[in-house]
């Protein structure tokens, strides 16, 4: 496997002009591949788009649009002063009952985490209900930033009943609530999840690092151990520019 490389020239970056599919999505589909691949590093600056056209023997207007739509797609970012510069890829997560946290520890993301509130309060009607308990029950409340590459990624909100886990600030930041929970002897079974769609308010987007009104992809999910109880109820969002779910469909 080629290793990563922070130079776009050490890519082979050619394109057919024989091809109906326009040269610069040709383009555009090869340095996507490079970035999702791990070939060419995240904090790579592409360089100067008149040479990257004149090695190609492309013209600029080309180089460019294919440039543009990797922008829209957020793999790449222009800075002032600093030129056109390769990001981190999507977050792609298989549709399944796993963390966060472990899904980007595995795929090379680097989770960490910030921990911006961690109390008990009275369960209103949605949390009493997906955990199975009396309004105004205290439940444990858990809310945090998780990042990935050093990036803003998603806000997770966490209600869990009391007593089940030790929820300590310091261990949060530290690892995965799912993993906190297995320690702690639960054994996870199964999960109801609804996923969504939504614009960002101005809170969210500043802790997100997106303007207001930017796409977030929402996800709620009440899980249960191998008892049926409900230990978990989660309302999450996340970039839709650095994440998104993937499923797999079977014909019945």
């Amino acid at each position: 496997m080629p290793k990563p490389t922070t130079d776009p020239a050490a890519l082979e970056l050619g394109v057919d002009r024989s091809s109906p599919i326009p040269l610069y999505f040709q383009l555009a589909q090869q340095l996507e591949a490079a970035i999702e691949q791990g070939r060419l590093a995240p904090g790579s600056l592409l360089g100067n788009e008149i040479e990257l056209a004149a090695r190609l023997g492309l013209s600029r207007p080309t180089v460019r649009q294919a440039i543009q739509s990797l922008v829209d797609k957020g793999l790449m970012v222009r800075r002032r002063g600093v030129g056109t510069q390769v990001v981190h890829s999507r977050v792609r997560r298989p549709l399944e009952l796993s963390s966060l946290y472990d899904d980007l520890e595995a795929a090379g993301g680097h989770p960490t985490t910030r921990v911006l509130r961690n109390t008990v309060e009275p369960a209103d009607a949605a949390v009493a209900e997906a955990l199975a308990v009396a309004e105004g029950t205290d439940v444990h409340r858990v809310e945090r930033l998780r990042y990935a590459h050093g990036e803003p990624l998603a806000l997770l909100r966490n209600h869990l009943p009391p007593g089940i886990v030790d929820l300590d600030t310091a261990r949060l930041e530290a690892t995965g609530l799912y993993r906190l929970m297995r320690g702690a002897g639960i054994t996870l079974h199964s999960a109801r999840q609804t996923v969504g769609a939504r614009l960002a308010t101005a809170d969210e987007g500043a802790g997100l690092a997106e303007a207001e009104g930017a796409a977030l992809l929402t996800m709620e999910r009440t899980t249960f151990d191998d008892t049926g109880r409900a230990v978990e109820f989660g309302s999450h969002i996340y970039r839709a520019s650095r994440y998104t779910f993937d499923f797999q469909l079977l014909v019945r």
